[in-house]
């Protein structure tokens, strides 16, 4: 399987509840399963060990188990596993690299105290999501192209360490360049909608 990081567009009204109530980020993963997160507050509020022993248990939440998605919210694009060359490409780094071009990565600000696949979800607000857009938008094919550089991305364990195949049998650096452009698809109708991103490495 490996790791596949989706984005999916919400808008940023959304992106407070989910910071306010941050189970609430299963009604996205899951939104066929709102037991999914009923299961993720209970553990949420799960008592420790003394607060058991005393009975001090916490009250039952009573909140939403759904979202209510506008217009435009709720579209994802799945970057398999070329998110983590295309950061490659845009910072020339393995994690690091400035707002807004290490959005896949390292940007935006993690959902707190949740976990859904590898780590915590991350939300980009849609002055961010516009921002990567713009600045992915001033970034030619060309231009990325003559960043790949398949030696150092080896060395930086870029994921997935396909990078010195031969490219007359597996073109990786197309690979890259084909989800670069879904991912140019998505920031494109999420500027446009106003909207920002749930970024999710499952």
């Amino acid at each position: 399987m490996g790791m596949c990081l989706e984005l999916v567009t919400v808008s940023d009204a959304i992106i407070d509840q989910l910071h306010a109530d941050p189970p609430l980020v299963w009604a996205l993963v899951s939104p066929d399963e709102p037991e999914a997160v009923a299961a993720a507050r209970a553990d949420a509020v799960r008592p420790g060990l003394l607060a058991r022993l005393f009975g001090r248990t916490p009250a039952p939440v009573d909140r939403p188990t759904t979202l209510s998605l506008g217009a435009g919210e709720g579209a994802a694009t799945d970057l398999d596993k070329a998110w983590h060359g295309i950061h490659y490409l845009l910072t020339g780094t393995a994690s690091g690299g400035t707002p807004p071009l290490n959005a896949l990565v390292s940007g935006g600000r993690e959902i707190a105290a949740v976990e859904v696949g590898y780590g915590a979800p991350r939300t980009l607000t849609a002055a961010e999501t516009r921002a990567f857009a713009i600045a992915l938008n001033q970034l030619s094919d060309a231009e990325l192209r003559s960043r790949f550089a398949p030696a150092e991305m080896s060395r930086l364990e870029i994921y997935p360490d396909i990078w010195g195949r031969d490219p007359a049998e597996d073109d990786t650096l197309g690979y890259l360049l084909e989800y670069v452009g879904k991912l140019r698809e998505l920031l494109a109708a999420a500027a446009a909608h106003d909207l920002g991103l749930r970024v999710t490495l499952t």
